[in-house]
């Protein structure tokens, strides 16, 4: 397997995150970083967010008067071509989870196409090339909070059968007191999917046979309660957003090495920090992260030596659509998604209008308009 950092066995870390070697032991238990994240004595103002409207948004989950839609995932087909799903012709979906019922398929103009009623599901995420019976697949995972672990399934993006459609393939059991947060990544020819307890704890197990289960090559601690996470396979860093502390970037291979890009209190995020995703345009990739606590999302440039601040932005009712707030879950698409020439933001929605929850779309372009980012 061709590794995205060097590594040798017998100095096996959390990197493995994002790598396996043959021969190495099963499983690395990393203790958790020395690095405390400190605590501003008083807090800073808070940055002003600046407005973007939404371009569309699903249609909201079925489970009424609760907490329940979460986190939502991108795939979109390469330009030019489309794919078959239960039945529809499509240029791209959004898996969105309703943590009390299952996962929910969209189409890119937010209708539902399917409905996975598989229980408690909270985080998803999804990666691209995983092989099923010598075809490259679409690889989707959740976590799952009812059968403790991580759900697993797969969408064939080359088939034309009408009835072609997102199939559960497998389950990878863990020992986390109640998984959470979830993010995947690639190395080489292998998936891994990233599991985050809700205390902080977390798991990282590499997708095998088919996607039917998984073995663990990691574990390590956050600190306290997290969620959000996403895997710069480019970059070779790992993000994850420790709710009321802040923003940790690990390096992948020394995850002793992890810096605190931003602290809660700051004046960037305001907790709780939540969903955590990146987008990349052009040569250029960017990390957007859910400040719950004031409905607006964080924006660094992370393709340098150090993240860069870029600005923090809300989603204002236009249109017809309301505003977002209270956001867990988001995710980032670059390049061409449907409509969405540059790419597509897809968040979650905690108050939709009375109705149950939902998730809004945001174009990428005027994301990058409002923060005056230069292509």
């Amino acid at each position: 397997m061709t590794s995205i950092l060097r590594h040798h066995c017998r100095s096996v870390t959390v990197a493995t995150a994002l790598l396996a070697c043959a021969g190495c032991a099963p499983t690395a238990t990393v203790a958790p970083p020395s690095a405390a994240a400190p605590v501003p004595a008083v807090a800073a103002p808070v940055i002003p967010a600046i407005a973007v409207p939404p371009v569309g948004e699903t249609v909201a989950v079925a489970t009424l008067n609760a907490d329940a839609a979460d986190d939502p995932a991108i795939w979109a087909a390469p330009p030019g071509r489309r794919a078959m799903l239960a039945g529809a012709s499509i240029a791209g979906f959004i898996a969105g989870t309703d943590k009390q019922a299952g996962l929910y398929i969209y189409g890119l103009e937010g209708n539902q196409l399917q409905f996975i009623a598989d229980g408690l599901l909270n985080n998803v995420d999804l990666r691209e090339g995983f092989m099923v019976g010598g075809r490259p697949h679409v690889l989707i995972g959740a976590s799952d909070r009812g059968r403790m672990g991580v759900a697993l399934y797969l969408f064939d993006p080359a088939s034309t059968d009408p009835a072609n459609a997102i199939r559960a393939a497998g389950f990878i059991a863990s020992d986390v007191a109640e998984p959470y947060g979830f993010c995947m990544g690639r190395a080489g020819n292998e998936h891994h999917a990233v599991l985050i307890g809700k205390d902080g704890e977390a798991r990282v197990y590499a997708v095998e046979n088919e996607g039917a289960g998984g073995r663990e090559i990691a574990r390590f601690a956050i600190g306290s309660q997290s969620e959000g996470c996403v895997v710069d396979e480019t970059g070779g860093y790992f993000y994850v957003g420790e709710e009321a502390r802040g923003l940790w970037r690990y390096e992948l291979g020394a995850p002793q090495n992890r810096v605190l890009v931003e602290l809660v209190g700051n004046g960037r995020l305001v907790a709780d920090v939540e969903g955590v995703t990146l987008i990349a345009d052009g040569a250029a990739r960017y990390l957007l992260v859910s400040s719950q606590g004031d409905s607006a999302f964080a924006v660094w440039r992370i393709d340098g030596a150090e993240p860069v601040w870029r600005g923090r932005f809300s989603v204002t009712a236009a249109g017809g659509i309301d505003a977002v707030t209270g956001t867990d879950g988001l995710d980032a698409r670059g390049g061409p998604v449907g409509d969405w020439p540059e790419g597509l933001v897809v968040v979650q929605d905690d108050e939709n209008e009375g109705m149950s929850q939902n998730f809004k779309l945001i174009d990428w372009r005027d994301i990058r308009a409002a923060l005056r980012i230069e292509r």
